[in-house]
């Protein structure tokens, strides 16, 4: 595998389940895999989860691990073609991309959509620079449009709590102060979608995921009836998608507190266990009394996020 963006790209979804279960239960089998290869981790953005679970996971496979936070220690990176750096960026992504490349084996690159053009956020204009120019396997670590290895954390979350064949799993938007990007929604439906559940999506007209993503999902703009019956109730925040009306890309359009996750959502499922990526604004995405009760999954999700990178490292290396 040289590049891991999306669910596509693990091939049979059913057999990296069973390599993630099998590495939840040995987590340094493949410890001599990554001997002498290093892993480059590059974070244009913050991260909390994504830099220590990958961290956690490359060195499970006895890789070294170089981290490299782009807004600190580093040159200010300018990465547009055909411009006059006059001004505070001293280097160039096309060179920077190429000598990140000849000090590792693989490289792990995240960086949120900029909401300045909606076409080159999902065109993923930075990370499909790395893939061009580093020379090296690259996976998404969260990008303008995707959030794969949470994702697939997801996914295995929902194996290990599900209490029947086919759970019905509503993704719910829910409203919070800042306008954030559609990275962890979008990849969120790609993965249902791709899974043995019954999925369903509801938000506020307006907030429309970009089809690509959506694929045979239903969308239900009633939230409580699309609540009735859950199984897994997975909450997150998402800006405007600008899907038709691309001047509203990257707006916050609502503020609708009713949309909260609370006990009064909750009591219309099937016992739902609770989901969500983490971090959370509590009493805006979630009430402290729903992400606190016994059916909260939150925390055995981001543990998650240390099996969905080894898998993906580990299918990396065996690529190389």
């Amino acid at each position: 595998m040289r590049v891991f963006r999306g669910v596509k790209d693990l091939g049979d979804l059913d057999g990296a389940l069973r390599e993630a279960f099998e590495i939840k239960a040995d987590r340094f089998k493949y410890h001599d895999l990554g001997r002498n290869k290093t892993a480059l981790l590059i974070f244009f953005n913050n991260s909390l989860r994504t830099r220590l679970s990958t961290q956690k996971a490359a060195m499970n496979l006895g890789m070294n691990v170089i981290v490299l936070d782009v807004n600190q220690g580093a040159w200010k990176l300018e990465t547009e073609r055909g411009v006059v750096m006059d001004g505070d960026k001293s280097e160039h992504l096309l060179e920077a991309i190429p000598v990140m490349g000849c000090y590792c084996d693989v490289i792990g690159v995240r960086s949120f959509a900029r909401f300045e053009s909606r076409e080159d956020d999902y065109n993923e204009k930075i990370l499909n620079q790395f893939i061009q120019y580093s020379g090296r396997p690259v996976f998404f670590m969260e990008s303008a449009t995707v959030h794969p290895l949470q994702s697939f954390a997801d996914l295995i979350t929902i194996e290990e709590y599900k209490e029947c064949k086919r759970p019905k799993v509503v993704m719910t938007w829910a409203p919070h102060p800042k306008a954030l990007p559609q990275a962890v929604p979008n990849s969120f439906a790609e993965w249902m979608n791709a899974a043995d559940v019954d999925f369903v999506i509801t938000h506020p007209e307006g907030y429309e995921l970009d089809p690509q993503f959506v694929g045979g999902a239903r969308v239900e703009y009633d939230q409580m009836k699309a609540m009735e019956g859950a199984d897994f109730v997975y909450a997150k925040n998402w800006s405007c998608p600008g899907v038709t009306r691309p001047e509203d890309y990257g707006k916050v359009l609502n503020m609708d507190r009713s949309w909260t996750v609370g006990a009064r959502q909750m009591a219309v499922t099937n016992n739902a266990r609770f989901m969500h990526c983490l971090p959370v604004r509590r009493n805006m995405i979630v009430t402290d009394e729903v992400i606190e009760s016994p059916r909260s999954v939150v925390i055995p999700e981001a543990a998650n996020r240390e099996i969905s990178a080894t898998v993906v490292l580990k299918r990396m290396l065996e690529s190389l």
